[in-house]
Formats: C-alpha cells, sequence, structure tokens
C-alpha cells in the first residue's frame, strides 16, 4: 500500500491505530504536540501517557471490560501486550505501572519502521486524506473550536475528575490492612484503610463542607456517572460513598475479625509500589482541602501528596449523528475519529476504538469495504461499535458494557446471563481473527514476561 494515514494524536488510541496500521502495511505520521504543548492532565512527554488512572479495570469475563480486554489480546493489541508486561498486582482488576506503560508504548511506536513521529501542535484539521483524530478528552480548543465548525454544531463537553496519588512512605500502615476484595488475585494488592461509623460521617461531612474549585462562568458541568467526583456523590446522601467506591463488602479487617463500617482503598502505582491512587476518589475540591478531608482517612493523616485530584473537560462528538458507519465526519469524507473523541469512555475502550478503525482503514486501502473488517455485534468490540452507531436523543458517553449487546433469548440471572454474553462473543470471536489475519500481527507483538515460576525464554 502507498498510501500515509495521518493520526493526530498519541495516546492510547492514536498508538495502537498507528501501530495495527503499519503492521498492515500502511505508512503512518503521528503528529503529536508534546513536547511542544501539553494538557492540563499530562505530566510527562511520552507518547501513550495514563494520566486519570494506572488501572484497565476488570479481568473477569463475566465483566465486560475483562470481556473486551481479552478480545483484544487475541486480536493482537498493541496495549493489552504492553499491558501484560508492565502489570502490577491490583486484585481483580488490570492495572500497571503508568511510567514503564509509556516508556515502553513510546519506544515501540518510535521504532517501528512504517511510522514517523511528528511534534506537532494541531490547530485546525488537517487537509491530508485518509486522516484521523485522536485526541482524546482534552482536545485543544482550537481544534475543538475547528471540529466543532466543521460538524455544523457546538461539540459536547462534560467535565472529568481525576484522583489523587500519595507517596507510600507518608502512610501510616499500622492503621491500615492489605486485602483485595473477596481474596480475589493477590492478597496485599490492596492497602485498606477502615473507618467506623463516627469517622465515616465526620469524613463526609468534612467533603461536604470543603471549597470546591467552581466552574467558570460559561462552563456547564456535566459529569460521567460512572466518573463522578467523591463529593458529589457525597451530596446525593449520606451513606452514598458506604455503597459506592468505600463499600467495605469482601473485606475483613485482620485487627478486629469484622468488615469495617466503610474502606478507602488504595491501589499501588507502580511495581515498587512507592506510590498509591485513593481508588474511586475522583475530587475537584481545592488543594489545601484535599490535605485538610483526606487527612481523616485512617492511616493518611500526615500523607505526602504526589498529585493532587483536578477537573478536567472531556470532548466528544454525537457520534451516531455526526459520524458514518466508518466513524468518519459526515460533512468532511476522509476525517475519522477514534478513541474518546467518539464517545467511547476509558482507556481500554479508546485502545479498542483505535484499533477497530486501523482494521476498517487498512481493509479499505486494500480496495475492499471498510465495514467488512469489523467484529459482530455479539462481541464485546462489535458492541462497543454498535453503540457508537446506535441514534440516540441524548447520547452519552460510555464504558463498555453488557447492555450494549444482542440480548441473549433466555430468561438467566444477571451472573449467568453475562457468562452466556461471554461464551458466545468468544464463539463468535475466531471467524473474524481469522478475517482480520490477526494471528500473524499477533506473532510480532512484544512478548511478555515469564511468570516467576517459568523458565525464562
Amino acid at each position: 500500500m502507498s498510501a500515509t494515514v495521518t493520526v493526530v494524536g498519541a495516546g492510547l488510541a492514536g498508538c495502537e491505530l498507528a501501530w495495527q496500521l503499519a503492521e498492515r502495511g500502511v505508512e503512518v505520521t503521528l503528529l503529536e504536540q508534546k513536547p511542544l504543548a501539553r494538557t492540563a492532565a499530562q505530566t510527562s512527554d511520552e507518547l501513550a501517557e495514563l494520566v486519570c488512572s494506572n488501572s484497565f479495570r476488570g479481568a473477569a469475563l463475566t465483566n465486560a471490560v475483562g470481556l473486551i480486554k481479552e478480545e483484544m489480546r487475541q486480536a493482537g493489541s498493541l496495549v493489552m501486550a504492553i499491558g501484560a508486561r508492565v502489570r502490577v498486582p491490583a486484585g481483580g482488576a488490570f492495572a500497571v505501572d503508568r511510567e514503564r506503560f509509556a516508556a515502553e508504548m513510546g519506544a515501540v511506536i518510535r521504532q517501528h519502521p512504517r511510522i514517523r513521529v511528528e511534534a506537532r501542535v494541531v490547530d485546525r484539521i488537517p487537509e491530508t486524506r485518509p486522516l484521523v483524530l485522536a485526541t482524546g478528552p482534552l482536545t485543544g480548543d482550537a481544534l475543538a473550536a475547528d471540529l466543532a465548525r466543521v460538524l455544523g454544531a457546538e461539540h459536547l463537553a462534560y467535565y472529568d475528575a481525576i484522583a489523587p496519588i500519595i507517596e507510600a512512605a507518608s502512610i501510616d500502615e499500622t492503621k491500615t490492612f492489605r486485602q483485595s476484595r473477596y481474596d480475589k488475585g493477590e492478597d496485599d494488592a490492596y492497602l485498606n484503610c477502615p473507618l467506623d461509623r463516627e469517622q465515616y460521617e465526620a469524613f463526609v461531612r468534612a467533603l461536604l463542607e470543603a471549597e470546591k474549585v467552581a466552574p467558570r462562568a460559561f462552563e456547564k458541568i456535566r459529569y460521567f456517572e460512572g466518573c463522578l467526583p467523591v463529593e458529589v456523590m457525597a451530596e446525593r446522601g449520606v451513606q452514598t460513598l458506604a455503597f459506592g467506591p468505600m463499600k467495605p463488602v469482601g473485606l475483613t479487617d485482620p485487627r478486629t475479625g469484622r468488615r469495617p463500617y466503610a474502606v478507602v482503598q488504595l491501589r499501588p502505582e507502580d511495581l515498587d509500589r512507592s506510590a498509591y491512587n485513593l481508588v474511586g476518589f475522583q475530587t475537584r475540591m481545592k488543594w489545601p482541602e484535599q490535605k485538610r478531608v483526606f487527612a481523616l482517612i485512617p492511616g493518611l493523616e500526615n500523607a505526602e501528596f504526589l498529585r493532587f485530584g483536578s477537573v478536567h473537560r472531556n470532548t466528544f462528538v454525537d457520534a451516531p449523528a455526526a459520524l458514518d458507519d466508518t466513524l468518519a465526519l459526515r460533512s468532511a469524507p476522509g476525517v475519522h475519529l477514534a478513541g474518546q473523541l467518539t464517545g467511547v469512555e476509558g482507556y481500554v475502550e479508546s485502545a479498542a476504538c483505535g484499533m477497530l478503525v486501523a482494521f476498517g482503514l487498512a481493509e479499505s486501502l486494500r480496495g475492499g469495504r471498510f465495514e467488512d473488517a469489523l467484529p459482530p455485534s455479539t462481541t464485546a468490540l462489535g458492541a462497543m461499535w454498535r453503540h457508537l452507531r446506535t441514534p440516540s436523543e441524548r447520547f452519552q458517553p460510555s464504558n463498555v458494557v453488557f447492555s450494549m449487546f444482542p440480548p441473549i433469548d433466555t430468561k438467566l440471572r444477571k451472573r449467568a446471563r453475562y457468562e452466556a454474553l461471554a461464551a458466545r462473543a468468544l464463539t463468535d470471536l475466531p471467524g473474524w481473527l481469522a478475517r482480520i489475519d490477526a494471528a500473524s500481527v499477533a506473532a510480532r507483538l512484544p512478548a511478555a514476561p515469564a511468570a516467576p515460576n517459568e523458565a525464562s525464554p
């Protein structure tokens, strides 16, 4: 193939997309604003930087995001391969060392002979075609305005909040215990800060009273339900957190032999466990207030913050209305979108979206039909794509969930139904994998290191 595809944005979607195209013989120009500029949430000049969390979420196949990761792995995903290399203990979740992940992703992308990485701040939609915009939720104001101009309508926006990260050495572990919920995964994957009822209620009061970062006059705040700031959840009722991120189910405090009234879970940020993320504690509290309020959590009285929580913008389009069946702008043929701009939500879904756009573009550049490279809707990948193509009066971003799948004609209970949906997906997957020649690409992926009980190659 002689065509060159231009990709704007080297996050997870852009990097996965570029690599998949390159592995299929397509030349790629990957435009990335780093190191010339960064978004408000970025802290390094690496490609594929993880800025919100180090977790790719659940790994079980009875969870839709666990299923989509397995499908991506079988389809030859670069993100999944590198993630496996730098995975850190996280119980039933798939979490990675964020610095090593970005470093290894960047090395693979920059060393690929068919990928040319160019540092450029893109303020307008480039004229080159085919073009893919994969600039993510923090798409720059100028490019977002140009995208809105081309769409003929205002782009939609809401605001996400990210959780704080604290230094491990500053945690008083005499007041905490190590355990994963229901003992899933490694017993010491999570560090738990237990609270009794009095401590919990005092913490909730402090959250409600804390000074928050106020939106600017022209901003309309529309939070994503799956990533609500902790204080917004607290405003819904005093017990909301106890049934949300502070739920104690599946945990037993070894000092009392009982389940705590509430708990704050800390997840390691790196393999050395030198830093921890407060799981589910996205926040828009002002920084001094974060120090004061989080100090009420047992074990965090003297916590040192490596990163405070903050609020950031998320930009996306009304995909069913604005995009065609190839995720190209109806008003600008040849300009495709990938990742969170399309309305998928999360690292995994963004990378998956980039991968699918790459498969379709590669097929069309070979003279085939873009749609012929897409997976069946019974798979998690296909169900996610189906969500982006389903008309809605008020389209909203979403993580992949089983409600997106074509229903199973059964009256099974929820867990059994999820198991049946996953089984159907994995049954329908091999035919599609053969069609896209996934095996030959997967064979060229960086290999995961051997497990501790296995001989090194």
